[in-house]
């Protein structure tokens, strides 16, 4: 019988994680090893791995760059493509001394807007020749998968040079009419900055930023932006609103009235997600919130009035705007979620059960 290492028993885990369904696989020293099934986290079988095992497991599929960036950090993430063909996002870091392992399957079937439940006014972005579009969200709820159909679509229809800076690389798409390039952060670039730089001198009709991390890819962008470039990217935010704020509030207070202004002129659209469980089976539903760059609300981003926009979010059905609550009615009059999963993910309880009792007033965001 063929031994197990290191590598074997990783690739029998991930076997595993596909067999499962499971989007996240954990690995922690001397206990169970854990799936994410359907957003549920639960011990899968009996079997414990020991820090020796897992060190080895990290080392094994890390080049010698990350390798030496893990000793100095303390945490890396790795791109890996398993023999099956999948490919999977790996954090390996450090709890309590001992190695752990945080495994996202990272699946390539790219399917349409339809068919991943997200509202059919997503599908202009994908016409936009310019400006900055940002998909905001908790880690796990979508993010990436949002970006990777707003990017098939645009190979898809248009002759691009699309451009993907991400760390690691997720989704590898294959060219069709765009031409498309992946540079991953710390093997083929040194910063999501710096990616951005370069890219403007590498002939990039859409550059796909994987993160808004810090305040110079923040500047990066808002410049490809302005240069004629459609930039997309994520920030980790609940909420449109949120997103625009945390923007913004990245920079300097000194610094904040010229960004808000700049900011304004290049945004797009923010999308902000979240997966809720299904009335109808297991899975999870997308309840997306839109939040559109119009007159009004850049004039408001400008002058510094971010706490309107939800108000103008919600009576901005016909620019093709609306708030969570108004997804999550909408959802709930089509009976594809139950009162009790809206309620708990709902922002203002009373306003939505208003809303629901208005007979669905408000819910028709997207028809």
């Amino acid at each position: 019988m063929t031994p197990k290492t290191p590598n074997n028993q990783l690739e029998q885990l991930l076997d595993r994680c596909i067999q499962q369904g499971a989007s996240d696989v954990h690995l922690s020293s001397s206990r169970p090893v854990s799936f994410r099934v359907q957003g549920m986290l639960r011990p899968h079988g009996e079997e414990v791995l020991g820090a020796e095992q897992i060190a080895r497991m990290s080392e094994e599929i890390m080049s010698p760059r990350q390798r030496d960036d893990f000793q100095q950090r303390q945490t890396a993430d790795v791109g890996y493509s398993a023999n099956n063909g999948e490919r999977f996002r790996v954090n390996c870091y450090y709890e309590m001394g001992q190695p752990a392992m945080a495994i996202r399957h990272l699946d390539q079937s790219i399917l349409s807007l339809q068919e991943l439940g997200l509202p059919p006014q997503l599908q202009e972005l994908a016409n936009l020749s310019s400006g900055l579009v940002l998909v905001t969200g908790v880690t796990g709820s979508g993010k990436s998968t949002t970006l990777a159909v707003l990017i098939d679509e645009i190979n898809r229809t248009r002759h691009s040079h699309i451009l993907t800076v991400e760390d690691p690389v997720e989704f590898v798409h294959q060219n069709i009419k765009s031409l498309i390039h992946h540079r991953e952060v710390g093997t083929d670039v040194p910063s999501f900055a710096e990616a951005v730089r370069a890219g403007l001198r590498q002939d990039p009709d859409v550059i796909l930023v994987g993160e808004l991390r810090d305040q110079e890819t923040m500047q990066t962008a808002i410049i490809a932006a302005e240069t004629g470039h459609l930039v997309l990217s994520t920030l980790h935010t609940g909420s449109a609103v949120g997103a625009v704020e945390r923007f913004i509030g990245a920079f300097s207070g000194h610094e904040q009235a010229a960004v808000r202004h700049r900011f304004s002129m290049v945004l797009r659209a923010v999308i902000a997600q979240q997966l809720i469980p299904s009335a109808n089976g297991p899975n999870r539903l997308p309840a997306v919130e839109m939040l559109k760059a119009t007159p009004a609300v850049a004039h408001m981003i400008r002058a510094s009035k971010t706490e309107q926009l939800n108000a103008l979010m919600e009576s901005g059905a016909e620019e093709g705007m609306w708030t969570l609550d108004q997804a999550l009615a909408r959802l709930l009059a089509d009976q594809k979620i139950t009162m009790e999963v809206a309620m708990r993910h709902c922002n203002d309880c009373d306003s939505f059960q208003q809303m629901v009792l208005a007979n669905g007033k408000g819910a028709r965001a997207w028809q």
